[in-house]
């Protein structure tokens, strides 16, 4: 007794009683049978056994009207029940069966067996390449009325290309020798000539053809190469494309926002030695003489903002005066420059530092650049 994995699909559905715990059907329950008649070698009938669960049936059949009933000999088991019957068939004909629950007959009919026809697939594809085109040629079956379906694809198509005839000598134009194609073949059974329940054949294995050359498969010879080459090119393009962006970003930058020094560098010790004391660190460094504060009575005026330079040791001493921008010289007091007298306003806030012969009197609101 052989087991079948059974594939359900659309299927004739009759009406048969459904058994209760005593073995008697209850009418008007479905049960679905499949009927599926394979080349006209074997007929498969399968029924669901949802509904009834814990139930083995009896299957017996003949093929004409005048023979006696013969029982099944290759049950379908489906979780230890029967759920089919393997049927071997000589040819078209008539099928008469009939299910029964023990001795009880449940079901008894009759059908063509060419109107649930699923053909075998096609075998032994050959091929015939010339220039553009290629003849795809294999065994017609020993039937009419069928059509037969060759598809191709390279690996850069993302579904089948699909040429039909009514025998299995089909030639597709087109193709590009270079390429590697895939190739599968299968078989319909014509509807007008069938009916609407048949089933097509299975694809045939995959063939893959390269200019006339059968190969294993058409993504090692033709796909990782030219894909490494390209993801490669692709890769190496980006990167030199970020580098650029990058340096052009650094020379935009530098050009509108210049980098501002930093006085660290500028001025050695200034933070590290005097935490910042810039009269402290010019007097440790550049040798200036302290700064000495005078007193308010000792100038008796001096502009705001002015720098006062006098000779340290001269015996008659001349005072410069060196205007701030906010205090320009007007002509009178050039005029009166070599007088040695001030201007009469009193400087607010101011201190004197001293560089050698030379002492400069600031203001608070004046900086002087050495």
């Amino acid at each position: 007794m052989r087991r079948v994995f059974l594939s359900w699909a659309a299927a004739a559905v009759f009406l048969l009683g459904h058994a209760n715990a005593s073995g008697k059907t209850k009418p008007g329950s479905a049960l679905e049978l499949q009927v599926i008649n394979f080349n006209f070698e074997t007929v498969q009938v399968t029924w669901n056994t949802n509904a009834y669960a814990g139930i083995n049936f009896t299957f017996i059949y003949k093929f004409k009207t005048k023979e006696e009933y013969r029982p099944c000999s290759s049950y379908v088991l489906q979780q230890g029940y029967r759920a089919g019957c393997l049927l071997d068939v000589q040819g078209d004909g008539p099928l008469y069966f009939s299910i029964r629950n023990g001795t009880e007959p449940l079901l008894t009919k009759g059908l063509e067996i060419s109107a649930y026809l699923k053909p075998r697939s096609p075998d032994d594809l050959s091929f015939q390449w010339r220039q553009e085109a290629v003849t795809v040629t294999c065994s017609n079956l020993g039937y009419n009325d069928l059509q037969y379906e060759i598809q191709h694809k390279t690996i850069f198509d993302s579904e089948w290309q699909s040429a039909e005839a009514e025998t299995c000598n089909i030639t597709i134009n087109g193709l590009d020798a270079e390429k590697c194609y895939s190739f599968r073949a299968r078989v319909k059974a014509l509807e007008f000539a069938y009916g609407s329940e048949t089933y097509p054949s299975d694809w045939s294995e995959v063939t893959h053809q390269q200019r006339g050359v059968l190969r294993d498969s058409c993504w090692e010879n033709s796909f990782f190469p030219k894909f490494i080459l390209i993801a490669g090119m692709v890769s190496f393009l980006t990167v030199f494309l970020l580098l650029l962006s990058l340096w052009k970003l650094h020379r935009i930058k530098k050009v509108l926002m210049p980098s501002v020094p930093d006085p660290k560098f500028s001025f050695l010790g200034l933070f590290e030695s005097h935490q910042g004391n810039f009269q402290e660190w010019i007097k440790d460094t550049q040798n200036v003489a302290p700064l000495n504060r005078m007193e308010d009575g000792d100038l008796e005026c001096a502009p705001e903002d002015a720098v006062v330079v006098q000779p340290a040791e001269a015996e008659t001493p001349k005072t410069v005066v060196m205007a701030s921008p906010l205090y320009p010289q007007t002509g009178e007091e050039e005029g009166a420059g070599d007088s040695g007298q001030l201007p009469r306003q009193q400087p607010q806030g101011r201190g004197v530092i001293s560089l050698g012969d030379f002492t400069f009197v600031m203001s608070d609101n004046s900086y002087m650049m050495l």
